[in-house]
């Protein structure tokens, strides 16, 4: 048996998910589904809901699936939970479809935030939407957390509110809104909510949802690590708390530049076009105690101090000498207020949003403050006057431990959509199918977390970076599940991952450290002395996973940290030869040092360093298989030049990519930060501070995402006069070396995306009859996927029939 190991070993001073007493309502047993209408509710025996779960989403019953896994979770505590997926947000009527809630309403916009889910990265609406049926948009609405909650709350108006999922999770506190372009209140004050539970809340549900049961008010329940509400002036729970003026964390004062260690000081001075004085000083004394010694005459230059010119004059003077006052020993230590009583104040509201340096000061301290073993509350004021108001977070939630992971995965899921979805022929891979339910359709999450702390992405603000894996045995069960119970399934489980594919039990070395530690991330500038790279507990479940029998492949489809594989050679030989289905992603983001050390990502030594190894375990499995690298256009920190540079090595690596990310600023990212302040709060933040150069307006943003699409015969006139004006005309021409050739062919304007659903038509000509281009074709045996010429992959469905074939559409991306 494999006995369930932490990786994580500091103290958990939280109450086990598995020891509450049971909800009296545990009699009714669990349900298949959880219900959805009150027919639903009759057919299990409920007169009423405990806790209703509101979602943006379609109720999709699979542990990927935030509303699936808090209702089973709260179902495994006794309780009885109703689901109200996709609700007309219209009128309150939808939210009374079950009844009145005996304890809670549980909000989220789902797994999404609802307004990356409705808006690309320029701000234009999407007509798609991966968690409804049919993949149509338009079913949840703009800041669905703050409509959901404003609705339940005009349903039953005494029914308290608890607010989840990422969209709240990442609108704790003041933040900058990109679609509006303004700084915005907490969403704990929008949305009116009486609590918001932050991160993976399964440990604080359970123990508010018990709370509640026993009758407690939820205006006391202000205790909860992971969770934010509204305090007022004159709160007696607010008693007996230290608070720390944000400024005392991280004072505004002057930042000097970062130095090299490697160079020597005198080095460093060289650098600067100077010498160094401590040894220009050294050499001078050599030489006049040379001289005094011979009896030659002294004579030292007017830089070496008085004290020094003495002693070498007269030997007898010595420098002083300072000892401790015995006197003094022992007195005590000036006592530092206790963390788990201490508040930290950050910049108001007020502030933060009038003050762009105060917004990344406070964004900075919020960051420092994200480690469970370490991190303070945190208290930002909203208002003045009689109408001020504290919204106070608490800590971050404890994570859990393996077994508790095992629980919450191990629950009775059905793996698949509500049955009020399926079509006629009762099935959902048809009109109705549910695109991100597809895509998990035959995938394991096997952990949480990352400690990437990669600037652009959420994962590690929403999840935290410590990684809490499951034991070996709950992932192969579950493996053997998909294998027996899931409808469609050919024998390839499409991933065992999660937000990281090669983090599993990959943790600090030390309890003491990991408890103290304030790092945004582990692997950046470079892979920590104190992290275990360890890959074998990964290697082991691959194999053994490949064994069952039934399972013909398994695949890898998260994302890889690539510059933490290296570490193992032999897990990157495990995964070459075994586990990559015709290409494999990864995402370098970048290649220049500029935006690099923005987004806090390795060099791109470290992908050719990969590229390396994952062509040499290719060749020598007889396998010809791709790498598709990943990259970002217009990212903060990324100058016109970084970006022709990045296109000159696509050309000259043979990479032509169709599908392309723009910089998308997604609310409390450390990037979004650098991209309203033009600041970088990953250093100490001032006045005077560094600057980031920042992509703005759409013109620059069109340019860096038509270098990256070089190749594209639309961007050419666009890159043509870029190139121009930048002094690199020389890079206009017909020969190789040339990144865009001088003629221009007959094309429309228009922009094709992988993702059709995405692409710009181009305006129609008034003066001009419209030109009809012939439809490209790919050649025979060839299909065209995310990047031109690279096989299709397999995603364990049974394949489609020829007449339905089409162009294949680009996945869905995990951020990393």
């Amino acid at each position: 048996m494999n006995a369930p190991v932490d990786v994580s070993f500091f103290a958990r001073a939280a109450k086990p998910l598995t020891s509450y007493r049971k909800y009296w309502a545990a009699r009714f047993g669990t349900a298949k589904f959880l219900p959805t209408t009150r027919k639903e509710m009759d057919a299990l025996g409920w007169d009423s809901c405990d806790v209703i779960v509101v979602t943006g989403d379609a109720y999709v019953d699979h542990p990927s699936f935030g509303m699936s896994v808090i209702g089973r979770m709260l179902e495994a505590q006794g309780f009885r939970v109703g689901i109200i997926a996709q609700p007309d947000w219209q009128s309150a009527e939808s939210f009374k479809a079950l009844g009145k809630p005996n304890l809670f309403f549980g909000v989220t916009a789902g797994n999404m935030d609802s307004m990356i889910n409705r808006y690309t990265a320029d701000r234009k609406i999407r007509s798609d939407d991966a968690y409804t049926p049919g993949d149509v948009g338009g079913s949840r609405p703009d800041r669905a957390a703050i409509v959901y909650s404003q609705r339940c709350k005009e349903a039953w108006n005494d029914v308290p509110i608890i607010l989840g999922g990422i969209e709240g999770s990442l609108r704790r506190i003041a933040h900058y809104d990109y679609w509006s372009d303004k700084v915005r209140r907490s969403v704990v004050v929008d949305a009116k909510c009486d609590l918001l539970l932050y991160g993976n809340a399964e440990r604080a549900i359970v123990e508010i949802a018990h709370r509640l049961a026993a009758k407690e008010p939820v205006q006391q329940i202000t205790d909860v690590r992971g969770t934010a509400f509204v305090r007022r002036s004159g709160d007696e729970s607010a008693e007996g708390w230290f608070e720390i003026n944000s400024t005392s964390v991280d004072e505004p004062g002057r930042v000097e530049a970062h130095v090299n260690p490697y160079l020597m000081v005198s080095d460093q001075a060289k650098a600067n076009g100077a010498t160094c004085a401590k040894e220009d000083e050294a050499e001078a004394v050599a030489k006049a105690a040379e001289a005094a010694a011979s009896g030659a005459p002294i004579a030292l230059p007017a830089s070496v101090s008085a004290s020094v010119a003495a002693s070498v004059v007269n030997p007898a003077i010595k420098p002083l000498t300072f000892v401790p006052n015995p006197a003094l020993a022992s007195r005590a230590k000036i006592k530092v207020p206790p963390r788990d009583r201490s508040v930290i104040r950050l910049p108001s509201y007020e502030q933060v949003r009038s003050d762009p340096v105060l917004y990344a000061h406070a964004n900075r301290v919020l960051h420092l403050e994200t480690n469970p073993g370490n991190a303070r509350a945190l208290v930002q004021a909203h208002g003045e006057g009689a109408t001020a108001r504290d919204v106070w977070i608490n800590p971050p939630p404890i994570p859990l431990t393996t077994a508790e992971m095992d629980h919450v995965f191990d629950l009775p899921y059905a793996r698949s959509p509500h049955p009020c979805y399926a079509d006629e022929n009762g099935s959902h891979d048809g009109a109705t199918k549910i695109p991100a339910w597809e895509m998990i359709r035959f995938s394991v999450n096997i952990m949480r977390g990352c400690f990437g702390g990669c600037t652009f992405c959420s994962i590690t603000e929403h999840e935290g970076r410590i990684i809490q894996s499951r034991s070996e045995d709950s992932i192969i069960k579950e493996v053997e599940a998909i294998r027996d119970s899931v409808k469609g399934f050919t024998g390839t489980i499409s991933d065992l991952g999660g937000p990281t594919a090669n983090m599993y039990r990959v943790g600090c070395k030390s309890p003491a450290i990991e408890a103290a530690c304030r790092k945004p991330s582990c692997v950046y500038p470079g892979i920590c002395p104190n992290l275990n790279t360890s890959h074998d507990p990964l290697i082991k479940i691959y194999r053994r996973a490949r064994a069952l029998k039934g399972i013909k492949k398994i695949l890898i489809s998260s994302g890889l940290r690539y510059d933490l594989a290296v570490q193992s050679p032999e897990y990157v030989k495990e995964l070459v030869q075994h586990h990559v289905g015709g290409y494999l992603k990864i995402a370098p983001e970048h290649t220049e040092q500029g935006p690099l050390t923005k987004m806090m990502k390795p060099g791109i030594g470290s992908y050719d360093k990969f590229k390396q190894m994952f062509e040499k375990f290719s060749a020598e499995a007889g396998k010809k298989q791709y790498l598709i690298p990943y990259f970002i256009a217009a990212h903060p920190g990324t100058s016109d030049e970084d970006m022709m540079n990045l296109a000159i090595w696509l050309k000259k690596n043979g990479f032509r990519a169709d599908q392309v990310q723009t910089f998308y600023p997604s609310p409390m990212a450390t990037a979004t930060t650098m991209y309203h302040t033009n600041k970088n709060p990953l250093r100490k933040i001032t006045r005077e501070s560094e600057t980031v150069d920042i992509v703005r307006g759409d013109k620059r943003r069109r340019l860096h995402k038509a270098f990256l699409r070089y190749h594209d015969a639309n961007n050419w006139p666009l890159l043509r006069e870029a190139l121009k004006s930048m002094g690199r005309a020389d890079l206009i021409g017909n020969g190789k070396q040339h990144l865009i050739p001088t003629w221009q062919p007959l094309t429309d304007g228009g922009y094709t995306s992988a993702r059709r659903k995405n692409s710009t038509a181009a305006p129609a000509a008034k003066s001009a009859a419209p030109v009809k281009l012939a439809p490209v074709k790919p050649s025979k045996g060839r299909i065209l996927t995310q990047h031109t010429g690279l096989p299709p992959r397999d995603n364990g469905s049974a394949p489609a029939s020829r007449k339905a074939a089409g162009p294949v559409r680009g996945s869905i991306r995990k951020p990393r």
